[in-house]
């Protein structure tokens, strides 16, 4: 079933599928002076819920693909920490605490860089190469 509603929500999201919802409502418009609301209000509203369906499965999709994506990112670079990896997955109040968490550290960094008088970026460079410095150091 999941690869039938992937296959149609692939379908609807490019132009040939969305030409034929187009047409699928000018054929109900066209119906309304022959007495058929009932059908035509359905067949619409059986539309919107399809279309929701197509944007709820391609969205879901796109951010899986950019989780696999940063995830491959995390573990691929060595001066990545991957306990955030896999993050996606948990409560929204972890999300949120480890977010809290990051933007803490970066703030320190960027006064620390301030007060060395370097840039941000030019500082977590900096501390990136002394990271891998260490890493390597260890082997």
């Amino acid at each position: 079933m999941n690869r039938f509603l992937f296959v149609i929500a692939d379908f609807l999201s490019r132009p040939p599928g969305f030409y034929v919802l187009i047409a699928a409502m000018i054929a109900c418009t066209a119906m309304v002076p022959f007495g058929l609301t009932n059908v035509i209000t359905y067949a619409l509203s059986v539309a919107a819920i399809v279309i929701t369906g197509v944007v709820l499965i391609q969205g879901y999709r796109d951010t899986a693909a950019i989780h696999a994506k940063l995830d491959e990112i995390i573990v691929g670079l060595k001066e990545t920490r991957n306990n955030v990896v896999g993050l996606e997955h948990a409560e929204p109040e972890e999300i949120r605490a480890h977010l809290a968490r990051l933007e803490l550290e970066a703030a320190v960094a960027d006064q620390e860089a301030e007060h060395e008088g370097v840039t941000p970026a030019a500082a977590k460079r900096n501390k990136m190469r002394q990271r891998s410095r260490n890493l390597g150091s260890r082997s």
